[in-house]
């Protein structure tokens, strides 16, 4: 038999949800803060503060940069509460309450983004992630396992907002 860390287990749990939350509903003054932040020194685009040059647009109004993250503070969930297995080289498979491959060295592997509607002001996004899929690779150091995570956020009528697929390699 060919070594692999991938259990039955661990390919059952494909597709788990892995967490999940709600933002509050965005407001004007986070997305105008976030862009200040992210342009900063620069002034920022004028589609993310001045709601009259907005409405001028085609998107009819302030929307939000694509990298703003309604999560970054605090989700309506409450503060982030730090858990038996949030942190740590085999903290996917403790959430999900599996038993963890035998590894003890991660490496971030990369994320991919694809982006959908715009985020507008009075929108509620809503998170999932999800398991998406265990691969293996030989590498100069041994067996390497790919372990890919995909997180939708959806807005209040179910419009996807953006799809990013997360990729961490452990040895």
């Amino acid at each position: 038999m060919t070594e692999t860390h991938i259990s039955q287990e661990m390919r059952d749990a494909i597709g788990s949800i892995e967490r999940q939350s709600v933002s509050f509903p965005l407001a004007e003054s986070d997305i105008r803060k976030w862009a200040m932040a992210v342009y900063y020194p620069e002034p920022p685009p004028r589609l993310f503060w001045d709601a009259e040059y907005a409405a001028t647009t085609r998107y009819g109004g302030i929307v939000a940069p694509e990298d703003f993250n309604p999560f970054a503070w605090m989700s309506a969930d409450g503060p982030a509460k730090v858990r038996q297995g949030d942190i740590g080289v085999t903290s996917r498979e403790i959430r999900l309450g599996i038993t963890p491959p035998p590894v003890t060295n991660q490496l971030n592997g990369g994320v991919e983004v694809d982006f959908g509607v715009r985020m507008r002001p009075g929108d509620t996004i809503s998170s999932v992630t999800r398991l998406h899929s265990y691969t293996e690779r030989e590498g100069r150091l041994g067996l390497m396992l790919f372990t890919t995570s995909e997180t939708v956020w959806t807005t209040q009528n179910d419009e996807v907002v953006k799809t990013s697929r997360d990729i961490h390699i452990r040895y």
